[in-house]
């Protein structure tokens, strides 16, 4: 077992994990984090997007002991303390940019990098941003227009 240190959502986290554990493991079982999906287990479909550091990452693709000393974001820490939602979030649900759902956690975590990188970012550039993420429902078009909505100024 190994000691690892590490910031879920500003919150101080020390846990003792199987250096073969998952990341997605230990957010899902250890730490009750369950909006964070697990959809394929090979890093394909994006479901299980976190932030690591500011960067999207597939958590099912990352060893808990690589994230020691990071700072983590799931979508639960995308919502204020009181439950509203962030403006991502809120655009998502004007533009209908979720039918199912198991796909947006990751959608939401990998267009807030991409925001919080580019704050006004280019149709192109939102596409990019989220060609590791895969969606059945949706078709992209109102995920996309979700993004761009979020970023509009005012």
């Amino acid at each position: 077992m190994t000691t690892i240190h590490m910031q879920v959502n500003g919150q101080a986290r020390t846990v003792e994990v199987d250096p073969e554990r998952l990341l997605v493991q230990l957010l899902r079982q250890d730490f009750g984090l369950t909006g964070t999906h697990v959809g394929c287990d090979t890093a394909q479909c994006g479901a299980c997007t976190v932030l690591l550091d500011g960067q999207a990452v597939k958590s099912c693709n990352v060893l808990a002991v690589q994230a020691d000393g990071a700072c983590i974001a799931t979508v639960e820490g995308l919502a204020a303390p009181d439950g509203t939602l962030n403006p991502l979030q809120q655009a998502f649900s004007h533009c209908h940019g979720l039918q199912c759902g198991y796909c947006t956690p990751g959608m939401l975590m990998s267009a807030t990098a991409l925001l919080a990188e580019h704050p006004t970012p280019t149709e192109a550039q939102i596409v990019h941003a989220l060609e590791g993420n895969l969606c059945r429902c949706t078709g992209y078009v109102n995920i996309v227009a979700a993004v761009q909505k979020a970023a509009a100024p005012g």
